[in-house]
């Protein structure tokens, strides 16, 4: 544990703030309180105090034998952010998932104040015995520490006018609805398609979930959520897909698929270095079942096997036997720009290669159009909606 004078902790926590502040004009005045009377060090006392406070790095606090990330402190401005979209009201009963360092519980416990109620939850003992510890360190010992599988919910403490998850999502259980009063909001990192987005959802009398914001993130996943999976397609060098267990893809279809020849569909939309293509792949899920994630390592890059546009997160779209990647070729000209487009394989790969430029295409006529979402729980609903992508517990909707 480092050790550092009291008074450099505060400035180093004050700073935090003022640099959480300037880069998120109009956070909500409580939620920059709470921040500034929580003391972030208190809840990593594996980390140094420079890193406890820098506004801008996850800090990692527990990692498996293989290297995966198993918790971490998510980064302050995200932090900061979610709860703003979270809204939490004094008097509120809050139902986190993801108890992580007990960091964003406490912060919560200052947003309710003394008449609401923090339940936080997560399925590792480890975990939630070091939150537990420093809550009741930093003085926040009313907020209520459970161990247990954060799909089940809380019914003992339920209903909920808030539910905040700060770990990778890529379900909604039914509890979550049902334990959510009506009106109230879920802010969660939900996964779909290979890719993650922040949404803040309100929920309707009728219990369907739609989204008010949906913004960038990226969080450790959730333990449990049986709707991913990865495959690789070639394995020196490595090469993976991943994609959800509603989509029809078949990956012993794609066996030896890079050693077929290579397409090139190119689209005539342009980026520089600094602007960013995400929108692409949101989008895309909006109408295409198709949609997953390449990842390939950076041998499989260096020599040209496979080269998606960034190596490890980019979109694709596989059918049957053939599949194609969104990529990019460098023009001419004394600027850095981009020319987007795909790399297809398989009997499939020029048309897939071109559907995808179509989505790219649709992106740039209105780069900066939003989404609407919406979910339903399964155990609810009659019927599924078109277009849906369907999880286990719940439907998903994506439309501009």
């Amino acid at each position: 544990m480092t050790t550092a004078t009291p008074g450099t902790a505060a400035e180093l926590h004050a700073d935090m703030v003022q640099k959480i502040t300037d880069s998120r004009p109009g956070l909500g005045e409580r939620v920059v309180h709470a921040l500034r009377a929580v003391p972030r060090h208190l809840f990593l006392p594996g980390a140094t105090i420079d890193e406890a406070y820098n506004p801008y790095k996850s800090v990692i606090t527990k990692t498996a034998a293989d290297g995966a990330h198993l918790s971490c402190a998510s980064v302050a401005t995200l932090v900061a952010g979610m709860l703003d979209e979270l809204r939490v009201r004094p008097g509120e009963r809050v139902f986190e998932v993801g108890a992580g360092t007990g960091y964003n519980a406490a912060l919560l416990a200052e947003l309710t104040g003394p008449d609401g109620q923090v339940v936080t939850v997560d399925i590792d003992e480890e975990i939630t015995e070091q939150a537990s510890k420093a809550l009741v360190a930093a003085g926040y010992s009313d907020v209520r520490v459970l161990t247990r599988d954060g799909a089940l919910g809380d019914e003992a403490d339920a209903p909920f006018d808030k539910i905040i998850v700060t770990v990778g999502a890529c379900d909604i259980p039914d509890t979550w609805f049902t334990q959510l009063v009506p009106d109230g909001r879920m802010v969660l990192p939900l996964r779909w398609r290979g890719q993650t987005r922040g949404v803040a959802f309100v929920k309707g009398d009728d219990g369907v979930l739609r989204s008010e914001s949906v913004f960038l993130c990226g969080f450790v996943p959730m333990i449990g959520q049986d709707v991913e999976r990865v495959a690789a397609l070639h394995t020196d060098p490595l090469i993976q897909i991943h994609y959800d267990v509603d989509q029809d893809i078949d990956p012993a279809r794609l066996t030896g698929i890079f050693d077929t020849s290579r397409t090139r569909a190119w689209s005539g939309a342009t980026v520089g270095p600094q602007d960013p293509i995400d929108g692409i792949w949101l989008r895309a899920t909006a109408n295409d079942p198709a949609v997953c994630r390449i990842e390939a390592s950076p041998d499989a890059v260096s020599t040209d096997l496979c080269a998606p546009f960034i190596p490890n997160l980019s979109p694709a779209l596989i059918a049957g036997s053939s599949l194609a990647y969104l990529a990019k070729r460098r023009l001419e000209g004394p600027d850095t720009v981009y020319e987007l487009g795909a790399h297809g394989h398989g009997p499939d790969g020029r048309a897939l290669a071109e559907r995808l430029c179509g989505h790219i295409q649709t992106w740039s006529t209105d780069r900066k159009a939003r989404p609407f979402l919406t979910a339903t729980s399964l155990t609810a609903q009659t019927s599924i909606p078109d277009r849906a992508i369907v999880k286990k517990d719940c439907a998903i909707t994506v439309t501009y």
